[in-house]
């Protein structure tokens, strides 16, 4: 597993709408990395993925020999592979910390997100996910503002990881308010006015702000 056919350069296979491949981008951008970026749509998905990813899914980094998916294990092999600017704190603490903020991001929103962006579910199951990214949101609210990157001095995989689902809310259809969320707003505008962020996006990406 994970040992695939040679190819000559770097090769990431991206969905140019998914938040998941989108933290990915925002990592090889971050880094200046050159890389071969796949636009793959879910109903044109290029022959040779499959043999790169047993599950024929996106996202999926190919280096040379080894091939990698899920979007977290990428991230934390860019990182090593790539190790400037790093995007994981050095001390073992910090570093489980930031694993772990980034696993209650993807239990506590991401579920949530991918169940509204995909939008197949019944009006009543969507407000559900609605309301309960939305009050998670809320709630969280004042921690976007404790430092200037997500509970850290310095920006990271976390901010990757978060920067990608902020720039989708107004395809989410959340009702957040402005005076308590403000914490949350001017994070975001933190991350969507860095370099790495403005590089990674997709054009399909750059329509949602577009069309807001």
């Amino acid at each position: 597993m994970g040992v695939v056919t040679r190819r000559s350069s770097m090769t990431f296979f991206s969905n140019p709408r998914d938040h998941y491949s989108h933290r990915v981008r925002i990592v090889l951008a971050e880094k200046g990395v050159t890389v071969d970026i796949v636009d793959v749509e879910d109903h044109e998905k290029p022959e040779d993925l499959a043999h790169f990813n047993p599950y024929n899914e996106v996202p999926t980094l190919v280096d040379r020999d080894l091939s990698l998916y899920q979007s977290s294990v990428i991230m934390e092999y860019l990182d090593e592979r790539f190790p400037h600017p790093p995007l994981l704190p050095v001390y073992p603490v910090a570093r489980a910390t930031s694993r772990q903020l980034i696993h209650r991001i993807e239990r506590d929103w991401c579920g949530n997100v991918d169940a509204i962006l995909k939008g197949d579910a019944k009006e009543a199951t969507l407000a559900k996910h609605r309301k309960e990214l939305r009050e998670s949101l809320i709630t969280t609210a004042p921690v976007f503002g404790d430092k200037p990157f997500f509970m850290n001095e310095e920006f990271t995989l976390v901010d990757c990881a978060l920067a990608p689902i902020l720039w989708r809310l107004p395809v989410l259809g959340l009702d957040l308010p402005a005076k308590q969320c403000k914490p949350i707003f001017d994070y975001a505008e933190r991350m969507f006015d860095r370099d790495g962020f403005q590089a990674s996006l997709s054009d399909k990406e750059r329509e949602i702000r577009l069309l807001a």
